[in-house]
C-alpha cells in the first residue's frame, strides 16, 4: 500500500529510507550521539535506536538552541537522518539543517505534516521526501 501526503517543507530536500516512528519528542541536546546517530536518551522509546539514514519522524524537537549543533555535527560526520518529519516546527533541528546546506552543502529535509498523515507512517515504512514537499510513504512487501 502506497500513501501520499503533502507537507510543509521548513527544508525543501529529497531523501529517503526506512521511518524510525516515535510518538515523543526528543532533545537532540544529550538524546543522540553525533558521532554514532545513536539516540542515547535512556528515557526516550527509541534509546538506542540509530536513526542515521532513516527518516525520522517523531512530533517535535524539545531542549534548547544547541540541538542545532548535535543535528550539524550529525549531518557532517554521515550520522544524521535522512530526513526529518515533524508534526510542528523544530525551529533549532531545522536551524541545524539551514547551516549545513550553507557549509557543507549538504540538505536533509525537514517537513512538517498534519496530524492524520504523521499518524499514518509506520515504522519499517519505506519514506520518501520530494522536494515539493511531497511524502511518499509504502509498506514493505512480505515475501519477495
Amino acid at each position: 500500500m502506497v500513501k501520499t501526503f503533502s507537507s510543509r517543507p521548513v527544508v525543501a530536500g529529497s531523501a529517503e529510507g526506512t521511518a524510525i516512528v516515535s510518538g515523543e519528542p526528543i532533545s537532540f541536546w544529550g538524546g543522540l550521539d553525533p558521532r554514532t546517530g545513536e539516540i542515547t536518551d535512556r528515557r526516550h522509546e527509541l534509546s538506542g535506536a540509530i536513526v542515521t539514514g532513516k527518516v525520522f519522524v517523531f512530533p517535535h524537537g524539545k531542549g534548547s538552541s544547541t540541538a542545532s549543533s548535535v543535528l550539524l555535527e550529525a549531518i557532517r560526520a554521515g550520522t544524521a537522518p535522512a530526513a526529518v518529519i515533524n508534526l510542528k516546527v523544530a525551529p533549532m533541528l531545522a536551524l541545524g539543517a539551514i547551516i549545513a546546506e550553507e557549509l557543507y552543502h549538504t540538505t536533509m529535509p525537514v517537513v512538517v505534516l498534519s496530524p492524520e498523515d504523521f499518524a499514518a507512517i509506520r515504522a519499517g515504512d519505506h519514506v520518501v521526501v520530494d522536494s515539493d514537499g511531497t511524502v511518499t510513504a509504502s509498506r514493505p512487501t512480505i515475501g519477495r
